[in-house]
């Protein structure tokens, strides 16, 4: 029995992107329902951006309005740009972290803000949990960054076995590590989702056809490719001629040269473009495409709850676990065709009837609260040795 006397901890949460945020989402509602604990939100990163569509608004209209802003968003489209960001968000998340006084930071992923937010609460002394730490995607400076963040990390919340045994690898003790599952698919589970009547009303599809969702953004180790690859994309797309939902990158070192590419093919009559959609709508589209294409992790994480065939396009999720339903494709506009007429083959979608999410069982909020909550909070947990 929990004592009434137990003292509430405080929990901060640092959310920097659209997606980030529909990972944490469930998290936060968890801790929000438990008695023991108190949220507070750090939102930054693209968030506060009205080039990527500024959805601070939607976490306000879910209802989480005990939040500080922090403005680090790069100026400009480069690696340079970016580093200075995380100058800017490691100085001004600090700042934040000071007033707060959090018991625990909770993050999720690889991005700079978070990279940031975790190198400042480490010097400050405040206990790190890491979500999907142990993930494996090869390219891009998101495995380093992911990996570092392991390492600053005090409790893991990886979403697989083999995730909690690359954490082990890297040192970490075995009574600190939780394997949880993705929390998205805890939303995944509960949404409410739109009917098809409502989705192809909203965004103006014939759901009788095929419609393609597309998502692809930089491969930040070669940021200078992020042009011809995108192209490629676009015109696969722009030959077959189907229904095509764009949703636009993040604001990583070359995401604006996608927009402006992504922009050039917004006159044709069969593509639909959107900055940002609330939850709701993206997993409602997840949930009637009749294919993704690009190389989101949603395609390897969400998409396997769906059932939905996914055209992975280049390397940025190399090395993911996946599911029967991804099919790699190299970034050039012939293999792109060709990997969606096979995804879209009856044959394949006949394949995947059976097929089973790698990545949890839609409970990882209630663990995680609960972690968050009973975990000693000792000097024993801040210093960290390494095990081998």
């Amino acid at each position: 029995m929990e004592s009434r006397n137990k003292k509430i901890r405080k929990i901060c949460i640092v959310t920097g992107s659209r997606a980030e945020y529909g990972l944490l989402k469930p998290i936060m509602v968890a801790i929000n329902n438990h008695s023991h604990l108190d949220l507070s939100l750090i939102v930054t990163g693209t968030h506060l951006s009205e080039e990527f569509g500024y959805s601070v608004d939607e976490i306000i209209k879910d209802g989480f309005n005990c939040l500080t802003k922090v403005y680090i968003n790069p100026s400009e489209d480069t690696g340079f740009s970016m580093a200075e960001s995380f100058g800017i968000g490691a100085k001004e998340i600090a700042k934040v972290l000071k007033d707060i006084h959090p018991d625990i930071l909770l993050v999720l992923g690889d991005r700079v803000e978070t990279l940031a937010s975790v190198i400042s609460a480490a010097y400050m002394n405040i206990p790190i949990a890491h979500i999907h730490g142990g993930d494996s995607a090869k390219a891009g400076i998101d495995e380093s960054a992911r990996h570092a963040i392991t390492k600053f990390a005090n409790i893991h919340f990886p979403a697989t076995k083999k995730s909690a045994e690359r954490i082990l690898k890297m040192g970490e003790r075995k009574d600190r590590i939780f394997i949880t599952g993705a929390p998205c698919l805890d939303t995944i589970f509960s949404m409410d989702y739109l009917s098809k009547e409502n989705v192809s009303k909203k965004f103006r599809l014939d759901l009788k056809n095929p419609f393609i969702l597309m998502v692809q953004h930089s491969v930040t180790t070669e940021p200078e490719k992020a042009e011809e690859h995108i192209i490629e994309s676009l015109e696969a797309v722009k030959h077959l001629k189907y229904q095509t939902i764009i949703i636009y990158p993040n604001s990583d070192s070359g995401g604006r040269r996608i927009i402006n590419q992504i922009k050039k093919y917004e006159h044709l009559h069969f593509i639909r473009t959107y900055k940002n959609l609330s939850q709701r709508d993206y997993l409602s589209l997840l949930n009637y495409a009749s294919v993704m294409i690009g190389n989101s992790s949603s395609g390897i994480i969400e998409s396997p709850s769906f059932r939905l065939p996914v055209v992975n396009i280049g390397i940025r999720q190399e090395g993911r676990e996946r599911s029967e339903n991804i099919i790699n494709s190299m970034p050039e506009r012939e293999d792109i065709i060709s990997s969606i007429a096979k995804a879209l083959s009856l044959n394949f979608k006949n394949k995947l009837k059976d097929s089973k999410n790698p990545y949890g069982d839609g409970k990882t909020g209630e663990k995680i609260a609960k972690i968050l909550s009973e975990i000693d909070l000792n000097n024993a947990l801040i210093q960290k040795k390494i095990t081998y």
